[in-house]
């Protein structure tokens, strides 16, 4: 079947009817990117403060990315985990020294990562002698991926339904709350996996005082501390790892979306007696860390090298919350106060209003946001966004706004 264009107002939407309809899809079909700006197939512009949910960090079609992937890919796309290749090899050692961890181990998405992040948890246990310490705690409001694992490890039951049974051998406890941590973990936990950001519910941060007392109890009570840096890593809060902003250091995190700048994959990087519970034949995959994302990702990290990314963010992260608490401010009974943290943020919308429906007549208006979790815009732009595109962002959001309340 040819795919049928259907007139959506000024934007000519091109549907494909054999994609499996898993997604809510907005009615636009891009079809370029440059910068902080996408284009849809009739031509029209929109500033861009999704980023791929928090995966392009350096925007679109940036120039040495898309040098690197071109000639990687002229001389080597794959060769598999069973020997050696120069691109992993080297990231693994970047990212290594650039976290003072040990090991790395590679994938091809966030929750492939926390996956691996809890065998390892397990596995770790059982190399110790410590069979029955199998329980993965995680927080309340979590969200670590769709896998069945990450799944089980994510408090959503919406995404649960219809999926069960799931694995067991997962618990909760409340998210910032350092009492309930106290009671939750112990001599069976095998670690406590948990977002510095929790990015899907709605960009809530963790306090320091919360993921301090996570790192004492795991030392105390011989659990691991795991940090699913997946969605707030790589620069999007102000520093390269999330868990350098809090100054908290976990045994393991987790890494992916923005890694790559756009290519699939994802890191597990782990230090300490656990960096050697996993030997050969205990995981692995197929595609991991194969040698085109490795070399984009290295060549991100070389980027860095050279672009004060931390002080971009924190300079153009504060213009931005400054922008959308003035827009709280106007619009009292519509938001709520912003949250988050750098370039990490979201905008509580209050009922009755909904947080998609902005999203729609924002596009309208040339602007591409993204509602998420409890009833609330997330704002996850490209790391190199300029103070200007927030400006015009924020005249964009207004008037999204105004045309919203107004229907």
């Amino acid at each position: 079947m040819n795919p049928i264009v259907a007139q959506r107002g000024a934007r000519l939407v091109t549907q494909h009817p054999h994609l499996m309809q898993n997604y809510g899809r907005l009615e636009i079909n891009i079809v370029r990117g440059e910068g902080c700006w996408l284009y849809d197939e009739s031509g029209n512009a929109y500033l861009d403060l999704v980023a791929g949910i928090a995966v392009c960090a350096l925007g679109h079609a940036h120039p040495r990315i898309t040098r690197a992937i071109a000639e990687q890919a002229a001389t080597l796309v794959h060769v598999s985990n069973l020997v050696h290749h120069e691109p992993a090899g080297t990231l693994a050692d970047r990212l290594a020294e650039l976290a003072g961890f040990d090991a790395v181990f590679f994938c091809n998405s966030g929750a492939e990562a926390n996956e691996a992040a809890i065998k390892l948890a397990r596995k770790h246990a059982w190399r110790s002698g410590d069979t029955e310490r199998n329980v993965i705690l995680a927080a309340h409001g979590s969200f670590h991926g769709r896998t069945l694992g990450a799944l089980a490890a994510t408090d959503n039951p919406a995404y649960h339904e219809g999926f069960g049974p799931l694995p067991g051998g997962f618990a909760f406890v409340d998210f910032n709350d350092p009492g309930a941590l106290d009671a939750a973990i112990g001599e069976r936990t095998a670690c406590f996996l948990v977002e510095p950001v929790q990015g899907e519910s709605g960009v809530v941060p963790a306090t320091r005082a919360y993921l301090e007392t996570a790192r004492r109890l795991c030392d105390e009570r011989g659990a691991l501390l795991i940090f699913d840096e997946v969605q707030c890593g790589m620069g999007r809060i102000g520093r390269l790892f999330a868990h350098q902003v809090y100054d908290v250091v976990p045994d393991a995190f987790t890494l992916a979306k923005s890694l790559a700048n756009g290519l699939p994959i994802g890191a597990l990087i782990v230090r300490g007696a656990a960096a050697s519970s996993l030997r050969p034949g205990d995981h692995g995959t197929t595609f991991g860390g194969s040698p085109v994302p490795a070399a984009a990702a290295l060549e991100h990290l070389a980027i860095r090298d050279v672009v004060d990314l931390d002080a971009q963010v924190d300079t153009i992260g504060g213009l931005l919350r400054a922008e959308l608490l003035a827009i709280a401010s106007d619009f009292p009974h519509a938001f709520e106060a912003p949250r988050g943290i750098g370039l990490m943020l979201g905008l509580p919308v209050r009922e009755p209003y909904k947080a998609g429906d902005f999203v729609r007549f924002a596009l309208d208006r040339g602007l591409f946001i993204n509602a998420a979790g409890h009833n609330t815009l997330r704002f996850v732009p490209p790391l190199i966004i300029s103070a200007d595109e927030v400006r015009d962002a924020a005249v964009r959001l207004r008037l999204a706004i105004a045309t919203t309340l107004a229907a």
